[in-house]
């Protein structure tokens, strides 16, 4: 089963009570508020299948089409799946690192974040992963960071090499540290990742020649487990992109 899916139970019953009643005014955001409220106190849990629609607006004192909407709100956040069939409804549910991140991501990409902020925020936090990237990555990990390695050289030869490969290197490297909050944070942190070194790349147009070669490097010193080293080549790496964002900047501003 996926992450993030559960079996459903019956409908919750319990206490009538559960479920209140909400003001007229932005009744959906009270809803998916109350709601929200009940799966943090655990009062609903992930398996839990909501009641319908109907029961849900005749016990909370609203329409249908406001539990629907409301219910469209917590699906999108990840905290409910909705279902179809004899067996479906609205399903308490995990909220999966992707979705969690997407929804970060959003938050990000609307914010006035620079170039210069995103590859200092990288350092900081690339740069502090990597004991764990080193102690945790295991033989699957190794051999696709080898293999996507490969892959981009390939392109770079082909001259079909893009930033978005570079920046899917970096996602696949913190996933080796193998903790959900690290890879949700990263793939939130996607959009402004790509904008960094798409940036990088206006003051560099060839960088990734050197960059595709200190990723080998940094994946083979993760392989033989020294984390010294590994930190040694990314800290290189990550201060080269900080001093061509910092020239792109300069040469934007000059204009």
């Amino acid at each position: 089963m996926s992450e993030g899916v559960v079996a459903p139970r019956e409908p919750v019953r319990g206490d009538p009570r559960l479920f209140k009643t909400v003001s007229s005014n932005r009744m959906s955001e009270a809803i998916v508020e109350q709601i929200r409220s009940l799966i943090r106190t655990e009062q609903l849990r992930p398996g839990d299948r909501l009641p319908s629609e109907r029961d849900l607006g005749d016990q909370m004192g609203v329409s249908r089409v406001t539990v629907r909407e409301a219910m469209r709100v917590l699906e999108a956040g990840g905290l409910i799946e909705i279902r179809v069939g004899a067996r479906g409804g609205a399903i308490v549910t995990t909220p999966n690192s992707t979705k969690l991140g997407t929804g970060l991501a959003d938050l990000i990409s609307l914010s006035p974040l620079t170039a210069a902020e995103v590859t200092e925020a990288r350092q900081v936090f690339e740069l502090g992963i990597i004991p764990l990237v080193v102690a945790r990555a295991d033989e699957r990990d190794i051999a696709e960071l080898r293999a996507m390695v490969a892959e981009h050289q390939d392109a770079l030869k082909k001259g079909e090499y893009t930033m978005q490969m570079s920046a899917a290197f970096h996602v696949r490297v913190a996933a080796c540290t193998h903790n959900a909050a690290i890879e949700m944070l990263v793939h939130s942190f996607h959009g402004p990742l790509l904008m960094s070194l798409r940036e990088a790349q206006v003051a560099a147009p060839l960088m990734g020649v050197r960059g595709t070669n200190e990723h080998r490097d940094f994946v083979e010193a993760v392989a033989r487990r020294d984390v010294e080293e590994a930190e040694q080549i990314m800290r290189a790496h990550l201060d080269r992109t900080a001093r061509r964002v910092g020239r792109a900047k300069a040469a934007r501003d000059n204009d």
